[in-house]
């Protein structure tokens, strides 16, 4: 079970969030295309973080964004 989760991304059965998001996970949780995810990591509206060749997003940073777009929804 645990190698079917590594091959498709999925969390764990433990319930507890990655300390790190795929630019996958992230695009598909904000509903938006991965070519928009990449824009906004180039507007550096999205703080992430690189290993070697891999972006990841913490869920902080994720929940920042979604906090500041919402501010600015509502202004």
């Amino acid at each position: 079970m645990e190698e079917k989760n590594l091959q498709t991304n999925q969390q764990p059965a433990t319930g507890l969030e990655p300390e790190l998001l795929t630019v996958r996970e992230t695009y598909l949780r904000l509903r938006i295309s991965k070519w928009k995810l990449y824009d906004l990591f180039r507007r550096r509206l999205i703080d992430s973080v690189q290993i070697g060749k891999r972006r990841f997003v913490t869920p902080a940073a994720l929940q920042a964004y979604i906090q500041r777009i919402t501010r600015e929804s509502m202004a």
